[in-house]
């Protein structure tokens, strides 16, 4: 099972947004974390590439319209989630 978290950069924050910083953590992680569990429950064989994808989109699809719209993670650390979705289910 793969367990991602998601960390906010607070150097990158305004004021406002780092008050707000612990709730929208849980609310990415928690969104990225289901959109996990469905892919690895669904997967068929796809590529890292396809499931990192998938994964950015299912993860938005979670989330407020706006939020989703802000919603940049790292590429790299979407494409580790990827890959440990790939070779669990192998």
């Amino acid at each position: 099972m793969v367990d991602p978290h998601i960390s906010l950069d607070p150097q990158t924050m305004s004021p406002v947004e780092e008050k707000l910083r612990g709730p929208l953590e849980d609310q990415l992680t928690s969104a990225l974390q289901a959109a996990a569990d469905k892919i690895s429950h669904r997967y068929a064989g796809e590529s890292v590439d396809q499931v990192q994808a998938m994964l950015l989109d299912q993860t938005r699809s979670g989330l407020h319209p706006d939020i989703a719209a802000g919603f940049h993670p790292d590429a790299a650390e979407l494409r580790r989630v990827a890959q440990a979705i790939v070779h669990s289910e192998r």
